[in-house]
């Protein structure tokens, strides 16, 4: 008897010690192409190698990032630099640990029929602009174009745009905010062609800030089994984002088995994985400190009413890229 216990004390010893880290990744968006490579890395085992039970939240329009992972509801949250360095300066203090997207995808899509063919002739016109910390980037870029954003003559009428592209369609406004991989594409969709639009991708405007990077917060960071799991973490995750790029069209069809609501389209989620990757496209997850730095620059240059005031310190680490990729 006492010998099958000890057996069985030690097999399920053995069985703790084997047992997965958990870790809670919330996105910053509905389950979409925009998030493939941790679904990916989700369903080819990338994080069950690495020894880690991942669970991934899906966001939405009434669910912040930021206070998901104050409230303890996450480890690690998707976010655009612009509002984690808008929630660090209020108090929160969110560290960039991984930057996947190298590049911008943010744009804003405009009726040719409204006579803009240029920044300047954004004047008295009336723009479509996300908010819940997405605004910040078009904000910074509306005070270095002088353009006043409260309805004044001479300047911009900002228009509190849903996550939908029916204010273009319906011409409430001239402009409205997209991505290359998404609301660009619905508005082709519902019909107006690309010769009767006219857009302005911030990355050629000079106004681009990092979008979808990997933040966690400060404190947890100087907990070695915490930082070991998010080594891990963005180590199985950039597999899985390389696998995306390399496969975009599995990669889509992995996103449509996991979004649950049944919104997506095969044809959409195949066009934006193919967008979506151009963003990822040499990027093995380490942040580009001088992009980093720009990001700031330009959301210091907000004029009267900037997005942060200064500089931040230690808003981004890369301790965790340095280990994951050794």
């Amino acid at each position: 008897m006492k010998k099958m216990m000890l057996a069985a004390a030690l097999a399920l010893a053995a069985g703790s010690a084997q047992a997965a880290d958990d870790v809670t990744l919330q996105l910053k968006w509905v389950t979409q192409a925009q998030f493939a490579g941790y679904y990916v890395a989700q369903a080819k085992g990338f994080y069950t190698e690495e020894n880690l039970n991942v669970t991934i939240k899906p966001g939405g329009p009434d669910i912040a990032p930021g206070q998901v992972i104050a409230g303890g509801g996450a480890d690690v949250v998707i976010d655009w630099m612009p509002s984690a360095l808008a929630a660090r300066e209020k108090g929160l203090p969110l560290v960039n640990i991984a930057q996947p997207f190298a590049s911008s995808g943010l744009m804003l899509t405009c009726l040719a029929e409204t006579g803009i063919t240029a920044p300047t002739d954004f004047a008295d016109k009336t723009l479509g602009v996300w908010f819940f910390g997405n605004e910040y980037p078009f904000l910074s870029w509306m005070s270095q174009l002088g353009l006043a954003t409260d309805g004044s003559a001479g300047g911009v009428t900002v228009l509190k745009q849903g996550f939908n592209v029916d204010p273009l369609l319906q011409k409430q406004a001239a402009c409205i905010s997209t991505m290359t991989y998404n609301e660009y594409w619905q508005v082709i969709d519902a019909g107006i062609t690309p010769e009767q639009l006219v857009t302005f991708k911030y990355q050629d405007m000079g106004v681009a800030t990092l979008e979808d990077g990997l933040y966690v917060l400060e404190e947890n960071l100087a907990d070695p089994a915490f930082e070991d799991k998010m080594v891990r973490f963005v180590r199985a995750s950039m597999k899985g984002w390389k696998y995306a790029e390399a496969n975009p069209d599995e990669a889509a069809m992995i996103v449509l088995e996991n979004d649950e609501t049944g919104a997506q389209t095969e044809q959409h989620q195949k066009r934006m994985m193919g967008e979506v990757a151009k963003l990822t496209a040499g990027s093995n997850g380490t942040l580009d400190v001088a992009a980093a730095e720009k990001t700031v620059a330009t959301l210091l240059a907000g004029g009267s009413d900037p997005v942060i005031t200064k500089a931040p310190e230690g808003a981004w680490t890369s301790v965790i890229t340095d280990k994951a990729l050794q």
